[in-house]
């Protein structure tokens, strides 16, 4: 039995969590059947999702997950992809994971308007006498970790401007396309796509929205990958105190 740990639809999009919708797009591109489960980040040691469970085989991290199946399958998600395609494939991956994800994540927890629609419903379950505390700590933590990576330096403006060029990119390499490279769906279509759909929800206020729906070809896109993948929810509803 294999079992995905994450979280189903919040924030009006399929899930929180761009790397879950990623894993969740890439084991139903596997064709595999498996079940969803809520996560518990203290139960694994690198205490974030996705991660999964294949029997007794715990596989941590979206990327360790398809290079699991890949080598347990025999089958990559990159068929009929050149070698010069496989790394511009893994360059935008690279890209909408680690660069455009910061501006998301950003305005997600760094807005307090942001921040209290959404991520501060992570936080129900803590006992109300000690929340606040955890809260306050918790966003010290994150705000550090954006001046460290020097990211939390740049202006509102800038921040935006950069998330606009790694956008920018992405529409321009789809193109006219109905995927990223050619009629079919390959791996960093799984990751893009669910950055792209993580960035234009209207849930959060965010320049985000509009740097994306900007783009027609991007719409479309992400369309075509909703109707794929998630035209149902099969997660657990979570019980939030």
């Amino acid at each position: 039995m294999i079992t995905l740990y994450g979280w189903g639809p919040m924030f009006g999009c399929p899930s929180p969590s761009p790397y879950v919708m990623k894993t969740e797009i890439q084991l139903q591109m596997f064709g595999l059947e498996f079940k969803r489960a809520m996560a518990d980040l203290d139960a694994v040691s690198k205490h974030k999702a996705p991660y999964l469970k294949d029997g007794d085989l715990l596989i941590q991290d979206s990327n360790f997950i398809r290079a699991h199946f890949e080598d347990k399958l025999g089958k990559s998600l990159n068929t009929g992809l050149t070698p010069e395609e496989e790394a511009d494939a893994w360059a935008l991956e690279r890209m909408a994971e680690g660069h455009l994800m910061q501006c998301l994540g950003y305005d997600r927890w760094m807005i307090p308007e942001n921040f209290n629609k959404g991520p501060v419903m992570f936080f129900m379950a803590a006992p109300e006498p000690q929340r606040s505390a955890i809260i306050k700590d918790t966003l010290e933590h994150v705000a550090a970790n954006y001046q460290g990576n020097g990211f939390g330096r740049h202006t509102a403006s800038e921040r935006h401007q950069l998330a606009d060029w790694d956008i920018r990119a992405i529409a321009t390499r789809l193109g006219d396309k109905p995927f990223l490279f050619g009629d079919e769906p390959t791996a960093a279509d799984a990751s893009v796509s669910a950055v792209l759909i993580s960035a234009a929800t209207d849930f959060f206020d965010t320049p985000l929205v509009k740097l994306v729906t900007q783009h027609e070809n991007l719409n479309g896109y992400m369309k075509r990958m909703s109707e794929l993948y998630f035209a149902e929810s099969l997660w657990p509803v979570p019980e939030i105190a």
